[in-house]
């Protein structure tokens, strides 16, 4: 992998964490639409990371979606369940981010935060042992 999309993809594993953080932070205060914002984002920065260093790329958010379920969820590299917490974290983000009186509790997102940083940790993995058979190749 050249040099350059390895920065990408350390960049946006950074960016996974850091907006991971925020989506914290909004938890905390209550904030229950702007922390799935954040959740989505966080999980979006995480994906993409990983399936870029697969050789992977989308323009669109629907696009990455579909790629993370054909090259990563389906294979089994990440778990069915980030595979729809992802799904159900997109869906959830454009209705929040885009529908009037959407409102989300924290009952409903709570479990959200956790499954969120399980899938960050699984993007990690995906990426670390695409790296272990590289190397072995």
């Amino acid at each position: 992998m050249n040099q350059d999309r390895e920065a990408l993809v350390h960049y946006r594993l950074e960016r996974a964490k850091e907006t991971l953080a925020e989506a914290e932070l909004l938890a905390k205060a209550g904030h229950w639409n702007g922390c799935v914002n954040r959740l989505y984002y966080a999980c979006f920065y995480a994906v993409t990371a990983a399936l870029l260093h697969a050789g992977f790329a989308s323009s669109k958010h629907s696009g990455v979606m579909s790629l993370f379920n054909r090259h990563l969820v389906k294979p089994g590299i990440v778990s069915r369940d980030s595979g729809q917490l992802y799904s159900d974290l997109f869906r959830s983000r454009q209705r929040g981010d885009y529908e009037d009186l959407v409102v989300f509790d924290e009952a409903r997102v709570r479990p959200w935060v956790e499954g969120s940083r399980h899938l960050i940790a699984e993007a990690e993995f995906a990426i670390a042992l695409e790296r272990v058979m590289n190397r072995s190749q």
